[in-house]
């Protein structure tokens, strides 16, 4: 079952068990979805790293406003966003920890004998393609830099 189909079933199965806030957060990711296959130009389907890019974006929106709204005191909007990104997490594959992130970090510094800051235009690229779907490009910048440094 693709990424799309899993998406629909779970979509139906919350109108079914009347789960308004997980009917929310999947009817976003299947809009999502669908304006990826509609894209001026486009002729094939979305893959399902196009889908997953489409989602971790969405996720990482949610985690922005959980900081804005709790910075504002809004408890209630801290609460929804929580529950819209728990759904959306559901479909990305799983996330780096912070020891996994340095480890492959210190890999492609011994690959590209990177010594100083200087290095790190050298290090990012390869980098975010080895780890961008396993792990926020900001945890790889501020690990990257304490490696360095």
């Amino acid at each position: 079952m693709n990424l799309y189909d899993k998406v629909s079933a779970d979509l139906l199965a919350a109108m079914k068990s009347r789960d308004s806030e997980r009917l929310r957060a999947l009817q976003n990711v299947k809009a999502a979805i669908l304006i990826l296959k509609t894209e001026k130009g486009r002729t094939t389907e979305p893959t399902e790293e196009e889908i997953i890019k489409s989602i971790q974006k969405m996720a990482k929106q949610r985690r922005e406003g959980i900081e804005t709204f709790g910075a504002q005191g809004r408890m209630d909007l801290v609460e929804k966003e929580k529950s819209e990104l728990a759904v959306l997490e559901e479909f990305l594959p799983q996330m780096m920890d912070e020891a996994e992130v340095e480890n492959e970090l210190k890999a492609i510094i011994a690959e590209v004998d990177a010594k100083s800051m200087a290095d790190i235009g050298k290090i990012m690229p390869l980098a975010m393609k080895k780890m961008g779907g396993k792990a926020e490009g900001k945890l790889i910048n501020e690990t990257l830099k304490r490696l360095l440094s």
